[in-house]
């Protein structure tokens, strides 16, 4: 449902592209926002409703297809826990910052969500997300 609150205990997935990974190593970058955005792009793993975390990466990466003109070989999927983030960004940045995680479906992606609360200093927001993903999967096999 849109707008609806991600709980803490649940995953978000996101799609890192090449330019924003080194040496096979996602960077920051990946967890910036382009200009006019107000919110970053993710995906609520749970909401697939997939048996196991290998089923949700199969999943997303039929849904990233679909939706890009080209995956490429070298984009890597982000996996981050929820609450982990939340409390690092809340516990790490100097105005004690609460990001929101809210489902935000669209047609061709019902797991589409947003991460909202990222400005000011959202440089310094990417740094502490990245260090919240230790886990990651390519994006294409």
């Amino acid at each position: 449902m849109k707008g609806q609150k991600i709980p803490d205990e649940h995953h978000v997935a996101r799609y890192c592209k090449p330019s924003q990974c080194q040496d096979g190593e996602i960077q920051a970058t990946a967890f910036l926002l382009r200009m006019n955005e107000e919110s970053l792009s993710v995906n609520w793993m749970e909401f697939l409703n997939c048996p196991n975390r290998e089923s949700e990466i199969a999943q997303l990466r039929s849904i990233y297809s679909a939706k890009f003109t080209h995956v490429s070989a070298r984009a890597k999927i982000a996996v981050l826990n929820v609450g982990d983030v939340r409390k690092k960004v809340f516990a790490e940045s100097q105005d004690r910052r609460d990001l929101k995680f809210l489902h935000d479906p669209e047609v061709d992606d019902p797991s589409h969500s947003m991460v909202y609360n990222l400005k000011p200093d959202f440089e310094l927001i990417a740094e502490l997300i990245l260090q919240t993903a230790p886990e990651n999967y390519p994006a294409r096999t």
